[in-house]
C-alpha cells in the first residue's frame, strides 16, 4: 500500500516536471517573439528599450515620449458685453451648453450670469 503511493507520487513528480518544461518551452517561444511584435529588429535593441522606458530615461526613436505638461486654462473676463451677450442668447432661446460654447465661457459662468441678470427662475 505504501509503495502504491510512493510510486502515485513518483508519477505525478514526472508528470508535473514535464508539464513545467512545457510551460518553460512556451514561455521561451512567447518571450522570443516579442520583439518582432514590438517593431524591433533584435532582443537586444528590445531589452534596451524595455530598460529605457523602466528607468525613465529616453534613448532614440523608440523611447516613449514624456507627458506633455498640462496647460493652465485662462480665466474668462466677463464683461458688461459678455452679460448681455448672454442676455441675447437666452432670449433667443439657446441652452446653456450653447451659450457657453458659443461665448467660450463656462457653463457655471452662464448660470451665474442668468441669475444675476434675474433670467431664472427661482425654486420652490
Amino acid at each position: 500500500m505504501v509503495t502504491d503511493k510512493i510510486k502515485q507520487l513518483e508519477a505525478t513528480k514526472a508528470k508535473l516536471a514535464k508539464l513545467e518544461r512545457a510551460v518553460a518551452a512556451h514561455l521561451e517561444r512567447e518571450l522570443a517573439s516579442l520583439p518582432g511584435k514590438y517593431g524591433f529588429a533584435t532582443v537586444k535593441e528590445f531589452a534596451s528599450a524595455v530598460a529605457a522606458a523602466a528607468s525613465g530615461r529616453r534613448s532614440g526613436s523608440r523611447a516613449a515620449a514624456k507627458p506633455a505638461k498640462a496647460r493652465r486654462r485662462r480665466r474668462a473676463v466677463i464683461t458688461d458685453k459678455t452679460r448681455e451677450q448672454v442676455k441675447k442668447l437666452v432670449d433667443a432661446g439657446q441652452t446653456g451648453s450653447a451659450i457657453a460654447k458659443a461665448l467660450h465661457i463656462s457653463l457655471p459662468t452662464v448660470q451665474n450670469i442668468k441669475k444675476a441678470l434675474g433670467l431664472v427662475k427661482a425654486r420652490k
